[in-house]
């Protein structure tokens, strides 16, 4: 019994750590991974540069957007930062 005296502070610390650090770093990680699985042509997005851009196509692992319009360039998806309603 004395011994799990000595862990329960412990446990406690840690359950404590988990709800507050872990879990919602797990969620807003899915939230960000269903967002870019819903990408689309014609979406605007904020890439984690601080550029705004419009989706022109989406492939497997790089987007296709469009800067102006002169520039289109392809950007890995992990650089998309969120999707920007209008």
């Amino acid at each position: 019994m004395e011994q799990v005296a000595q862990f329960l502070p412990l446990i406690i610390l840690f359950g404590i750590f988990y709800f507050l650090i872990i879990r919602p770093q797990q969620k807003q990680q899915k939230e960000h991974a269903s967002m870019l699985e819903s990408l689309g042509k014609g979406d605007k997005i904020l890439t984690s540069g601080g550029l705004y851009a419009e989706i022109i196509k989406v492939e497997e692992d790089f987007i296709k957007i469009k800067l102006n319009d002169t520039n289109i360039v392809k950007l890995d998806k992990g650089y998309v930062a969120k999707k920007v309603e209008a």
